[in-house]
């Protein structure tokens, strides 16, 4: 009889525990830049179902190349670490949509891949109309890993005046695929792909100056917005990293650069953004808008 009863009693706890959860919502977002509708995901923290009458910071997780807005949710080891760090942080995440090889610019050749408009306008309208969100800079991130990494570093950095603060994990911080540790087969087709989005190259180290962080260290200085690296010192972009950390250094740009055991894979990933949330919910902190 006792047994039954724990029993009755774990089921319980389990039962009430996911009815105060964050919850996932996907979403349509019509681009008019592009003239076609992606989607997004929103995780929602628990706390925003409970208290109707606050407004909530969100972080804009940006998924790395060949992927979709949901592979933080599906792809993960752990499928509900969204959902934890949502309801940790009182803290809306917004996955939208990159296409597999965006890499998050606007491009002047395609004109169905415009997604730095896409993210740092039509996708955080749409959030703020539809959400009870803090809409202003004070209150709103942007991270993401890879492509996601570079896309969170170049759209912040060309739109300071939205962010709070910006974090790559694994980004893709020289568009050069001759600096990235890969076979040659991969490097000639990420390289073709950054010829169909951006042109015919320039000759040198860093072919497209402007579109690519290791050429944009003097912009990051000048914008002063918070923001952190993080790359496994096993990954295939460990060079670019460093490359551009040493840039921040030589320049005093204030920075948060990690480096610890790890590749270029989702273990890494899971493990790299709790840290990115804990340095940007002291920013919302100190902001004072961070949700005890």
């Amino acid at each position: 009889m006792k047994t039954r009863y724990y029993l009755f009693l774990l089921v319980l706890f389990l039962f009430s525990s996911q009815l105060h959860a964050a919850i996932v919502d996907t979403l349509d977002v019509y681009s008019k830049s592009m003239n076609r509708t992606l989607k997004a995901a929103v995780v929602l923290p628990n706390s925003y179902q409970t208290s109707t009458n606050k407004q909530f910071p969100v972080l804009y997780l940006l998924h790395g190349g060949s992927g979709s807005f949901r592979d933080w949710l599906t792809k993960v080891p752990d499928p509900s670490l969204l959902h934890r760090l949502a309801d940790q942080y009182n803290i809306l995440i917004v996955t939208p949509d990159g296409d597999p090889t965006s890499y998050y610019f606007d491009s002047p050749e395609i004109k169905t891949s415009q997604f730095e408009t896409f993210i740092s306008k039509e996708v955080i309208e749409q959030i703020d109309h539809t959400y009870r969100t803090i809409k202003d800079k004070k209150g709103r991130l942007i991270a993401g890993l890879s492509m996601g990494g570079h896309g969170a570093m170049y759209i912040s950095s060309r739109h300071p005046e939205l962010f709070a603060a910006a974090g790559s994990m694994s980004g893709v911080m020289n568009i050069n695929t001759a600096t990235w540790k890969v076979p040659e087969e991969f490097a000639k087709s990420r390289a073709g792909n950054f010829a169909r989005l951006l042109g015919p190259p320039k000759s040198g180290s860093t072919p497209y100056p402007g579109f690519t962080m290791v050429t944009l260290a003097d912009q990051l200085k000048a914008n002063g917005l918070p923001f952190i690296l993080d790359i496994g010192v096993d990954d295939f972009l460990i060079d670019t990293n460093r490359d551009l950390h040493q840039q921040l250094i030589a320049n005093q740009t204030p920075h948060d650069y990690i480096e610890r055991p790890g590749g270029h894979s989702w273990d890494y990933w899971e493990n790299a953004l709790p840290y990115q949330l804990l340095f940007f919910h002291k920013i919302l902190k100190a902001n004072g808008v961070a949700i005890p």
